[in-house]
């Protein structure tokens, strides 16, 4: 059986190496194109196209999939079996989706029809869900609206979005290997969403980040973890922007302003947050790496009464 990958970040690595190690034929891989970041605009390929080179896999990156009639030309010559896409950036076309006789299945990180588009992993944890998890689904027109196969889910906890999008690509790409087989026997469910049950999860944006901190302490800490590692959560102190990397809620009450520092020792920063208390415990002050206050305040002070925000 012949299979198209299309994936793009870190997410779409696991399940592209799972493809390879188990004996799947993977001709052609499809990713965004590379993009500059940093100050020097170094350009930087994504992780996809690096792990398809490792294993010396043809790699196309095109600049648009709709109204692309070269990128549709050359999909079609492939004449897979199946395409399996994974965080690949882009809607594809109804031409596309038509292009395999087994069609286009999709690895989503959340447990469908709730969180559908760019940021379930985000807002999942932001949103203090419970558990999270992984659907593979049929591709449709819409945005993640397509037949679902199965799903496998885990709790959240206190993990934050960088620990949770590790688990959940392995997941996926696990999930994956699992139901390749009666998918290519045509033996596989095929499982209407529930259109009552649909949420949104849209793209983050760093401004959202910042902390307010009339909420209270669970609402920030969910958040904290939400932005962790990307974009970052972050507050001011004495003019300065500080990024916020790792906090709990306690609920000790204040009856201080808003965002007044109560309390710094080892254990953490202590902020007036809602009525109660967030003890912040890691953070990232310009210049800086990220520092346990613990570290920080034994060769910088903080200083308690000033209020952040």
């Amino acid at each position: 059986m012949k299979i198209i990958y299309m994936g793009t970040p870190d997410f779409a690595v696991p399940a592209l190496k799972a493809l390879c190690e188990h004996g799947y034929h993977v001709p052609l891989v499809v990713t965004q194109p590379d993009k500059a970041k940093d100050r020097g605009k170094k350009i930087h390929i994504t992780p996809v196209k690096e792990e398809a080179q490792k294993r010396e896999i043809t790699v196309l990156q095109p600049d648009k999939v709709k109204k692309n009639d070269d990128f549709l030309n050359r999909m079609k010559e492939e004449n897979p079996d199946l395409i399996v896409v994974a965080a690949y950036g882009k809607i594809l076309p109804k031409a596309i989706l038509e292009i395999p006789r087994f069609g286009c299945i999709n690895i989503h990180a959340s447990l469908l029809p709730k969180y559908r588009g760019a940021a379930p992993i985000h807002r999942a944890i932001i949103d203090g869900e419970e558990k999270t998890g992984v659907t593979l689904m049929y591709m449709a027109e819409g945005m993640d609206t397509g037949d679902m196969i199965a799903k496998t889910e885990t709790d959240i906890l206190k993990k934050n979005v960088a620990q949770l999008h590790e688990e959940l690509a392995q997941l996926g790409a696990d999930l994956l290997i699992q139901e390749l087989p009666a998918i290519f026997k045509g033996k596989n469910q095929r499982i209407k969403q529930d259109e009552k049950q649909a949420t949104y999860a849209p793209m983050v944006f760093k401004s959202e980040g910042f902390l307010d901190f009339k909420k209270e302490p669970i609402v920030l800490e969910r958040l904290i973890r939400g932005f962790n590692s990307w974009p970052g959560a972050h507050t001011i102190y004495k003019g300065n922007s500080v990024k916020i990397w790792e906090a709990e809620a306690l609920e000790q009450s204040s009856v201080l302003p808003h965002g007044t520092i109560i309390n710094v020792d080892k254990n953490g920063m202590d902020v007036a947050a809602g009525g109660k208390t967030l003890r912040i415990t890691k953070l990232q002050f310009p210049g800086k790496r990220a520092m346990k206050i613990e570290d920080y305040i034994k060769g910088n002070k903080i200083e308690v009464h000033q209020i952040l925000g």
